[in-house]
């Protein structure tokens, strides 16, 4: 295409955020989601080098074949989920490209969503290199954290229309409330890296012959617990201040929505631990992990930022009878 060709091409393009570009934000994020839910479904079953090279599956080949069987279908699948993320980015990367100017912060947050994509890819790699070195495969779920957490920022910046991001409102949190909704962040992001610190020391290798961290499993888990344990008391916190502050109605579903995550995910933890991990509960819990990163960011992003939607206050407090 001529740069002419492509100047008319980028001109025609929308100004402002449109459904199709909202609809490819929410699919960044749920793709992002499922390919750490097919990940985990690479571990628990033990497929993680099922294709024991890569960018090829084998030396001769760059599909599965069949010898490789069940182990050899689950890895090799996970990698094709990769191309359908290349194209839900690059499909979110166009429909924002005449907004690049106006709108710099969707362009900015396509493109490293994009980006993060090939990173995750070498991480892999590097992953089946090493043999699923727990570290490297650690690694590889923290960065998709971090791009679930860019794909739910995406979601939250594509409701806003041009106009309206840039207004400044006043956040929609009074300041007692945006300290804990900060806390609570940070308490999810460390609940989550030593989570993968305690599935580093557990049995759920990815491979029979995959090293462990050699961490004392127990205590790990003892450790990863604390920061839940200040998460669910910050999280109750927060919507006590939340229905006494009288915040809007959007603030307050985003806590709810993070109190319940953070109790649904607290409970399979528990169960999973004393149970002995079954495998139907670590990809829950995976699953749960993703989910509660996304809550997280999107309440904090709710509560504290200057650009969202206007919302609805809570109704005013009945006034007491006279005596």
């Amino acid at each position: 295409m001529t740069l002419p060709a492509l100047s008319r091409f980028t001109d025609a393009l929308p100004r402002t955020t449109t459904p199709l570009v909202r609809r490819l934000a929410i699919a960044s994020l749920v793709s992002q989601i499922a390919i750490v839910v097919t990940g985990g479904a690479v571990r628990l079953t033990a497929s993680g080098l099922g294709c024991p090279e890569w960018p090829r599956c084998t030396p001769e080949s760059i599909v599965t074949t069949p010898e490789m069987g069940f182990h050899g279908v689950i890895e090799f699948g996970n990698r094709l989920l990769t191309f359908v993320l290349v194209i839900i980015a690059v499909a979110m990367i166009v429909s924002v490209l005449g907004l690049r100017r106006e709108r710099k912060d969707l362009f900015r947050l396509s493109v490293g969503l994009f980006l993060g994509i090939p990173a995750q890819a070498v991480i892999g790699g590097i992953t089946v290199w090493t043999g699923l070195n727990p570290w490297v495969v650690g690694l590889h779920f923290i960065v998709s954290m971090i791009l679930v957490a860019l794909a739910t920022v995406l979601v939250d910046r594509a409701r806003l229309s041009t106009e309206q991001y840039r207004l400044h409102r006043a956040p929609a949190a009074p300041p007692l409330l945006r300290q804990l909704l900060v806390t609570s962040t940070v308490l999810t992001s460390v609940a989550v890296v030593l989570g993968v610190i305690v599935t580093g020391s557990g049995p759920h290798a990815g491979d029979q012959g995959a090293a462990r961290n050699g961490l004392d499993s127990d205590l790990m888990t003892r450790l990863h617990a604390l920061p839940v344990y200040l998460l669910v008391a910050t999280v109750a916190l927060a919507v006590v201040v939340a229905y006494r502050a009288q915040v809007e109605g959007k603030l307050r579903r985003a806590l709810l929505l993070l109190a319940a995550v953070v109790l649904a995910q607290g409970a399979i933890g528990y169960t999973q631990h004393f149970l002995h991990l079954p495998v139907v509960l670590v990809a829950l819990h995976m699953l749960g992990a993703s989910l509660l990163m996304s809550a997280a960011i999107h309440a904090h992003y709710t509560g504290t930022t200057r650009r969202t939607l206007p919302g609805s206050t809570a109704p005013s407090r009945l006034p007491q009878a006279v005596a």
